[in-house]
């Protein structure tokens, strides 16, 4: 079925946007990779340890989308460190937003109740 066990993931994987260690590939691009280390910001926003407005959040979020555009369109090619790093913004922004909306729809909930 899968051949290999990542082949699931909705990252493209190639090489040369990809960081390698010790010889072997990451699972992931170098994008891919920012944005899953982001990721683990998340318990920080859930537990309101650290919050962020809407607005900041989804600023985050728009340097890995102008990189990725500008590339596709413009024929622009970014670096693997620029990849990152905008990818690792991005996830911080995700994760804020969803701690957002999940605040919002649980003061929604509790006012239900």
């Amino acid at each position: 079925m899968f051949k290999n066990k990542l082949e699931f993931t909705f990252c493209h994987q190639l090489p040369q946007r990809s960081f390698f260690y010790k010889g072997k590939q990451f699972p992931v691009c170098a994008r891919c990779t920012g944005i899953h280390l982001g990721y683990l910001s998340f318990p920080v926003f859930l537990f309101s340890i650290f919050n962020l407005s809407l607005w900041l959040s989804i600023l985050l979020i728009l340097p890995t989308l102008i990189d990725g555009l500008t590339q596709a369109f413009f024929n622009r090619e970014s670096t693997n460190l620029l990849r990152f790093l905008t990818g690792l913004i991005a996830g911080i922004g995700a994760m804020a937003l969803i701690a957002i909306v999940g605040q919002y729809i649980g003061n929604i909930i509790l006012t239900l109740i």
